[in-house]
This record gives structure tokens, C-alpha cells and sequence, in this order.
């Protein structure tokens, strides 16, 4: 169903399905500055709006964009994103605490399920701890550096707030490893890489990470040019725009995390007072038998609406939070990759001024002008490719969040009403009873 792997000149010696390429193709830069800055960026269109508009892959021939071949591309990709034609499936569960003389820590179980040739079993099940998925993350930094990386939760907590063992963080934290894997089993480069295959089939990872720089790719040696002191006169239209748009969503991401910490703290003082409020009731109704049965009814309703409001202060705390907090870090992995390929362009625009002062080397210096160049080409062709491909997950997750935020709300105040309306008879019976 996926197609003969083919290889991605920005991916290394890994090999992948072979999808179009959205943006890198040369026949779309000779259309001239329509596409500099691409709005799609930004605000991108659905699939099936776009005729050069796919994830990631290999350039597309844009000569029939319309073709059945490009038609049959897209549905295929549809089938991808439905799960339907995917060849690894990773999943985190079954957490276990550890208690060890030095220290106490949790692992986790992370099962994979493939028919991928690269792996030597159908099916692995290795346990790992939070610094192994650290140490995962990492080497896919280094050795895949063109490409946006997916965040890890934050390693520490604020101290004496929340217990790292509890079961609620310990949860939260599965649920958050496991989004992790499967944003790397999802993405047509990284699911590929050698160290993302160690990790889930490895017994002993540790033997793995003494090696140290010794596995890293042809790719990941190249992260050295990162390094260098140029600095970029300025960013090309485009990028400049995903950089503005980054900075703006990550702070309007920041507030709204803010303030609903607030309101969730708000909420549990409420219930703190809700908690001792109902109870009052039902002690006067002990004192008045007349009144007993409409007041043990008002106790009775505030209690119900006490579970009610706990049950959102749960969701908003394990759902919402949660999504918040990852976009917050995505953000930022991708300002990483921003930065890093602002770099590789400063050094290629030395590499091009020092051409010209030193015309007597022509034959020797064009040639590592020219893998400069091949560099910024992979680093502008895998951020975009990346950066639609999380715009399309972002708007899923937040559709997905939104609506999910609604119905929560929705089902609390109708709980409360419910609540509310069940006393009402209790209190116009009364007076007939006299």
C-alpha cells in the first residue's frame, strides 16, 4: 500500500515512502516571489485544496499536477493519516515504580508492533525510563538536525506542589512519552532512524549510549556547521514570517496556560468552600424537622455539584493543560531548527563573499560552496515540509482540545441544573403542607 521506499537526500542513508515533496521542488522557486512569503505556512489549506501540497518525501513533478498519479498520491497520504497503511505502531503503558538504594524511579513498557524490514522481529517489548526517552531525543537532535524534533514533557516539576510518583503525574507523564513516540513512528524521516530502531528493540540501552558519537550518520556529523560564527544578514521573506508567527503563538499559547492555572486553582479553593458549604444544610435541617427534607435537599445538590466541578478540574488538568504545555515546547523546538538553519545560510553567504575575493581558487572552493548550498536546500526543504506537517497536527489536536473542553463544560452545568432543578418541588411542596 506504501510504494517502493525511495531515498530523501536530507534524510541520510535511511530510505522512506515515496510522497511528494510540498515545496522543494525547483520548478516551484522558479515561480518567482508568489510563493516567498507562502502564506500556506502559516495558515495552510487542507490537503485536496493543494496541488503541490503534501507532508514530506521525495520533489514532485509539477509539469501534471492534476494527474491520477498526484490524485492517487493524496488518497494515499489520506489512508496514512487514517492509520490504514502504516507499518509501525508504538505504544507506552504499564508504568513500574523502582525502589533502589541511590534512587527511585518509574519505568515504562514500550511495545512495537512492525512489518518493516529494517526491523529483525514483528513485535518488541523493552522497558525504559524518563532519561532514555532523553536520550533518544537527543540523538535525533544530532543526527537528524534539518528536522523539527518532537518535545519531551518537562523532566522536573515544581518541587513540593507535585509528587513525581503519584498516580496522576505518572499518568500524565505516559500519556505524554507515548504522543512523543508516535509523533516519531508518524514522520517519514525520523520513524526511520537508526537510533529511534535501538531504542525500541534494545534490551540494554546503556550499552548503546556509551558509544557515544559512534552511531551517528553522515547527516549528523554535518551538525557541526551549527556551530560556526556567521551570522545571517537576514532571514528570506518566508521564514522571517514562520519565525513572527512562532513568537506570537507560543506567547498567546503562554497566557492562555497561564490563566488556566489560575482559574483550575480558583476552581479547587471553590471546592475547598463548596465542600464545607453543603454540609451546613444538612446540620440546620437536623435542628428544624419541618425543614429537614428541602434543606438535606439543598446539601445533597451542592454535593452533586461539588463531584461535578471536580470532574472538570480533573479534565482541565489532564487534557487541556497537557496539550497547552507541548505546543508551548514545540514552539520552541522549532525556533531550534529556525535558528539552526539561519546559521547554515550565514556560512553559506561567507562561503559565496569569499569566492569572489579569492577567484584564483575557483577550481577547489566552489565544491564546498556547493555542499553549503545542498545543505540550506535540505534545511529550507524539511522545515517546511515539517512545519506543515505540524500545522496539520496542531490544528487536529486544538479541534480535537476545543471541542472536547466544550462538551466538559457543557456536561458540567448540566449536571449542576439537573442538580438544582431536583430541589425546586421540595421547596414549592412545603407551604401546602401547612
Amino acid at each position: 500500500a506504501g510504494g517502493v521506499p525511495k531515498p530523501l537526500p536530507s534524510s541520510g542513508p535511511k530510505s522512506l515512502r515515496e510522497m511528494p515533496h510540498p515545496l522543494a521542488t525547483s520548478s516551484s522557486e522558479e515561480m518567482g516571489p508568489a510563493l516567498t512569503p507562502s502564506p500556506d505556512l502559516l495558515l495552510p489549506r487542507s490537503i485536496a485544496d493543494k496541488d503541490l501540497g503534501l507532508p514530506n518525501g521525495t520533489p514532485v513533478d509539477t509539469s501534471s499536477p492534476a494527474s491520477s498519479s498526484s490524485l492517487l498520491n493524496r488518497l494515499q497520504l489520506d489512508d496514512d493519516l487514517d492509520g490504514e497503511t502504516r507499518d509501525l505502531f508504538v505504544t507506552v503503558d504499564d508504568p513500574k515504580k523502582h525502589v533502589c538504594t541511590m534512587e527511585t524511579y518509574i519505568t515504562y513498557r514500550v511495545t512495537t508492533k512492525t512489518t518493516r524490514a529494517e526491523f529483525d522481529l514483528p513485535e518488541y517489548s523493552v522497558r525504559r525510563r524518563y532519561q532514555d526517552f532523553d536520550w533518544l531525543r537527543n540523538k535525533l537532535e544530532e543526527s537528524q538536525p534539518t528536522h523539527l524534533i518532537p518535545p519531551l514533557p518537562e523532566k522536573f516539576v515544581v518541587k513540593g506542589v507535585v509528587d513525581r510518583f503519584s498516580e496522576e503525574f505518572v499518568e500524565t507523564r505516559r500519556k505524554a512519552l507515548d504522543k512523543f513516540l508516535k509523533r516519531i513512528t508518524d514522520h517519514p524521516v525520523l520513524s526511520f532512524n537508526e537510533h529511534f530502531n535501538v531504542f525500541l528493540t534494545a534490551k540494554d540501552l546503556n550499552a548503546y549510549k556509551k558509544q557515544g558519537m559512534a552511531l551517528l550518520s553522515k547527516v549528523g556529523e554535518s551538525v557541526k556547521y551549527v556551530t560556526g560564527g556567521y551570522k545571517l544578514r537576514s532571514r528570506p521573506l518566508e521564514f522571517a514570517a514562520i519565525g513572527e508567527y512562532l513568537d506570537t503563538f507560543s506567547l498567546k499559547l503562554g497566557t492562555i496556560d497561564r490563566i488556566a492555572q489560575r482559574i483550575i486553582k480558583e476552581q479547587l479553593e471553590y471546592l475547598v468552600e463548596l465542600r464545607e458549604y453543603g454540609p451546613v444544610y444538612s446540620t440546620w435541617g437536623g435542628l428544624e424537622v419541618e425543614l429537614s427534607e428541602p434543606l438535606e435537599g439543598v446539601s445533597a445538590c451542592i454535593g452533586n455539584c461539588c463531584t461535578a466541578l471536580e470532574e472538570l478540574s480533573e479534565d482541565m488538568t489532564e487534557d487541556f493543560l497537557p496539550v497547552l504545555r507541548e505546543y508551548i515546547l514545540y514552539s520552541e523546538s522549532m525556533k531550534n531548527v529556525l535558528k539552526k538553519r539561519d546559521q547554515v545560510q550565514a556560512e553559506y553567504e561567507a562561503k559565496l563573499e569569499a569566492v569572489a575575493l579569492k577567484k584564483e581558487d575557483r577550481p577547489k572552493v566552489p565544491t564546498d560552496v556547493e555542499k553549503c548550498q545542498d545543505r540550506v536546500e535540505c534545511f529550507n526543504a524539511d522545515l517546511k515540509a515539517d512545519m506543515e506537517r505540524w500545522q496539520n497536527n496542531k490544528r487536529q489536536d486544538f479541534r480535537q482540545l476545543l471541542m472536547g473542553m466544550a462538551d466538559k463544560n457543557i456536561q458540567y452545568y448540566e449536571k449542576c441544573l439537573t442538580a438544582w432543578e431536583s430541589i425546586i418541588p421540595l421547596l414549592q411542596d412545603k407551604p401546602e403542607t401547612k
